[in-house]
């Protein structure tokens, strides 16, 4: 603090700022003057000089008539004490002293900005696993927090000003701070499902859950804001007899949980296998059938005359062992005499019914026979084999083939061939191929086509008669 000046009433004036680096709340004292010294420590001259710096704030706590009073002012602000330039300081000097210097009034300055940081270490606790809540695990957690002031009003209703000090304050924090630390990792074992001796592993949890509490009650508490809250160490007591019983009783639980899952990875991956070995039995199975039906039956279209003649075979047989029962039948009442006229009568006319039906029965077996070569023929020689030079695909039921320009063309019947000829698509070295050719063949190797280049007669003239043809 420096000299400024006289003011009214005599003695010194006063500069009222902070000049401290690192602080949280500071108390302004008159030059000179030591903590609770004399009642001059919190005596202000008239016309002294108020010097509040950006990010801080100057709080005036003076008594009156009616109680104690609080003035704040917010930086930045450089004047002089005036009720004309500060009429906040009204409140301060009016009334009471009837301008009179110097007025009593403490002065705190509060620090707005600065982010400060104190280290906590909360001691051996116990922390009890769900599995066994009679058996204490001993816990210790070590770190760091970060804070500041936002709502000063506020913190200055919680913390009375006049009785302020600075080390205390952190001595309550830090009470506070081992308080919550314990409520919380004590209770996150049972509220988290961690086991007691993995809450290292889960250090984050931890330490999400405990800033979670933590910033809430140092608010309404103490005033400030929390903001950072970083536990470097979170350390178990692994000699305790409690921590062996609970870690043999998680390590076995863990080796049979593994164990287990193992015995049930295994039997789903044979169950697996044998129920796709099941499948693909079943698959083959199925497609065996399907192909032995698909064989049956074409077996069976092939041979169906063979075995309609099997079956009309044995009616004719048990007609014709009818018939000759009907011609031994005798006419007396014993039944042992002559020849049976009707009965003879009635045999012929079934037995030429039957004949009848065997030559037609023989008929179609021969026509089916026959359809049934015609059919397997056609389907081996249906398709054409490749085209000379290039890649064909198979054209069933054509009559004739033909290469044009290297590609195949067809089919055509006879009566076309003539024209290809005309139109040069077909000469004697035309590759040409019909059903029943094993390769393809040029044209002029193929008798059956030579007609097509006998040469044609051109049209006749208009309006001349044609001529008859030559006998």
């Amino acid at each position: 603090m420096g000299l400024f000046g006289r003011g009214k009433g005599g003695g010194l004036m006063n500069v009222i700022r902070c000049d401290q680096e690192e602080y949280i709340i500071w108390k302004w004292r008159p030059s000179g003057q030591d903590v609770n010294t004399t009642s001059r420590e919190n005596a202000i001259r008239w016309n002294s000089s108020l010097r509040v710096k950006d990010g801080e704030v100057a709080v005036f706590v003076y008594n009156r008539k009616d109680g104690p009073m609080q003035d704040c002012i917010e930086g930045p602000c450089d004047v002089m004490l005036k009720t004309a330039n500060l009429p906040v300081l009204a409140n301060i000097v009016g009334a009471l002293w009837g301008g009179d210097s110097p007025f009593q009034a403490e002065v705190y300055f509060i620090n707005l900005q600065r982010n400060n940081q104190l280290r906590f270490g909360v001691p051996y606790f116990d922390v009890f696993d769900p599995r066994l809540p009679d058996q204490g695990i001993p816990v210790a957690v070590r770190g760091t927090i970060t804070f500041n002031i936002t709502d000063y009003m506020g913190f200055i209703k919680l913390n009375r000003l006049q009785q302020f000090d600075h080390d205390d304050f952190k001595r309550q924090i830090n009470a506070a701070i081992a308080r919550y630390v314990r409520q919380v990792v004590t209770n996150l074992p049972s509220d988290a499902g961690i086991p007691a001796i993995q809450l290292e592993r889960n250090i984050d949890t931890v330490n999400k859950s405990v800033a979670a509490k933590l910033g809430e009650r140092l608010c309404e508490d103490f005033g400030v804001n929390l903001k950072a809250l970083d536990i470097s160490d979170l350390e178990i007591d692994k000699t305790s007899p409690y921590y062996q019983q609970v870690y043999r009783l998680t390590a076995g639980l863990q080796a049979k949980t593994m164990e287990a899952q193992a015995d049930v990875n295994i039997k789903n991956l044979k169950d697996t296998q044998e129920l796709n070995r099941q499948n693909m039995e079943e698959t083959m199975r199925i497609q065996r059938e399907e192909a032995q039906r698909a064989q049956r039956l074409q077996t069976e279209t092939q041979f169906m005359g063979a075995h309609a003649l099997d079956q009309q075979a044995g009616v004719l047989r048990a007609g014709a062992e009818s018939l000759g029962q009907m011609g031994q039948m005798g006419g007396g009442e014993g039944g042992g005499g002559g020849m049976n006229a009707a009965g003879l009568m009635t045999g012929m006319m079934m037995g030429g019914a039957m004949g009848q039906q065997m030559a037609g029965m023989m008929n179609n077996m021969g026509q089916y026979m026959q359809q049934g070569m015609q059919q397997t023929q056609q389907n081996m020689q249906a398709t054409p084999p490749p085209t000379p030079g290039m890649a064909t695909s198979p054209m069933p039921n054509a009559q004739y083939f033909v290469v044009i320009n290297g590609q195949q063309a067809g089919p055509f019947a006879a009566q076309q061939l003539p024209q290809l000829v005309q139109n040069g698509s077909l000469t004697p070295q035309t590759y040409v191929w019909r059903q029943g050719m094993a390769q393809w063949q040029l044209a002029v190797d193929m008798p059956e086509i030579a007609f097509a280049f006998v040469p044609q007669p051109p049209a006749p003239p208009t309006g001349t008669p044609v001529p008859p043809p030559i006998p």
